[in-house]
């Protein structure tokens, strides 16, 4: 079961204003930059990312019932800011994987026997666009 809503709501008004600072640079941590589905206006989420390959994992601690998850699967692309790189995201899918298999040993530890958080993220980095001359 992942973390209840009103935390969220705690978290996404002083918590995460200090993380949203740091996350970008932070080993373990990102920021996903997404547009509103009704709104149309820019959002920045920090959260627990890790490249796995071509992709990147993302645990789900508050649900996949999240706006910002709802937000990426509907426009079905968003940007992540990890370790001060940004990187085109696509194909955002989510999965349940109750052994966090995909996450670090501490991270998984915590979302299976803390947050019990099963749910991710998976999203594959699009291929850079060369410059034009």
């Amino acid at each position: 079961m992942p973390m209840p809503r009103w935390l969220a709501q705690t978290n996404k008004y002083g918590l995460n204003r200090l993380t949203r600072f740091l996350a970008p640079w932070l080993p373990g941590w990102a920021l996903v930059v997404h547009r509103g589905r009704k709104s149309g206006r820019t959002f920045r989420t920090p959260l627990w990312a890790f490249r796995r390959g071509d992709d990147f994992v993302i645990a789900l601690t508050y649900g996949s019932t999240s706006d910002w998850v709802r937000n990426v699967e509907a426009a079905g692309s968003f940007d992540l800011v990890h370790l001060g790189h940004h990187h085109r995201l696509t194909n955002p899918h989510v999965y349940r994987d109750p052994k966090a298999a995909d996450m670090p040993l501490p991270i998984r530890l915590m979302l299976r026997y803390v947050l019990a958080a099963p749910e991710f993220l998976r999203a594959t980095v699009a291929p850079a666009v060369p410059e034009a001359a």
